[in-house]
């Protein structure tokens, strides 16, 4: 079998081999996604899934854990502030027992104190409540930004107009290319 070019040679030799090694490596990446998913929902019927159902069901798991995910962190952003909240009136109410119990204790000083200190709770909220629309709104013009897919969308990477992020290979070697 003589060829007698390097394109009939790449043709009908490297061309077949390189594709095959190109599936095995996709193979490879879908069987370990495969485990991963099956790892993190502690479920082993995705491993009798076919590559189709599998695929789709990574993408629902990572959806799922994404808005779980906002879910916590908008969690912890409330409770530090709500918590202050609680502690600062806890500290004026304690302030308010203590001018009242104190004799002697001014009527006008201790009404002049709880005025500056319902202002400032008053200036805290306030800012609060400003902060919270500004980021509300900030989201709201994010997601204006992706526009939906047709229906007619097959909702492959291809049909976005934006570049998908590169993933980052997990293994440490480095990815194997034909060219």
């Amino acid at each position: 079998m003589e060829y007698t070019s390097k394109t009939q040679l790449y043709q009908k030799v490297k061309k077949p081999l390189l594709e095959r090694q190109r599936r095995a490596r996709m193979n490879k990446c879908l069987d370990n996604l495969k485990t991963l998913v099956a790892d993190l929902r502690g479920d082993d019927g995705i491993l009798r899934m076919d590559k189709a159902e599998m695929l789709e069901s990574a993408v629902i798991f990572m959806r799922q854990q994404k808005s779980h995910k906002k879910v916590v962190q908008e969690e912890r952003t409330s409770l530090p502030l709500d918590s202050f909240k609680n502690g600062y009136m806890n500290a004026v109410n304690e302030v308010s027992r203590v001018m009242a119990s104190t004799p002697g204790m001014s009527v006008d000083l201790g009404k002049s104190v709880m005025t500056h200190l319902g202002r400032i709770y008053k200036n805290l909220q306030q800012f609060h409540e400003a902060q919270t629309e500004s980021q509300q709104s900030a989201m709201d013009c994010s997601s204006m930004d992706k526009a939906p897919l047709s229906p007619a969308s097959s909702g492959y990477h291809s049909d976005c107009d934006s570049p998908a992020p590169s993933p980052q290979p997990l293994q440490e070697q480095p990815l194997w290319r034909p060219w």
